[in-house]
């Protein structure tokens, strides 16, 4: 009696990396937006003070890159929530 794979199937690598290539595009997302929650709660010392200089609201700040990076890679989970497959 030989043994047979659970799934009869084979897994390789490439499968594998394709699994976890789709999980850590979903993890992207959820990252990228709480750095920005915790960039924009945390900041506001000496340093963003000298890097600021006085131009009131700043869109070249780490918070809004976060927010972006968030908003670039969100395709993953539109992909997952979307209707079509």
């Amino acid at each position: 009696m030989s043994d047979v794979h659970p799934a009869s199937t084979r897994r390789d690598g490439s499968e594998a990396a394709s699994q976890l290539a789709r999980w850590l595009g979903l993890a992207a997302t959820p990252t990228f937006a709480v750095m920005a929650l915790l960039t924009a709660a945390f900041s506001g010392g000496p340093a963003d003070m000298l890097c600021s200089a006085g131009h009131g609201l700043s869109l070249g700040g780490m918070v809004p890159m976060y927010l972006l990076m968030s908003a670039f890679h969100s395709a993953a989970w539109l992909r997952l929530f979307s209707p079509r497959r």
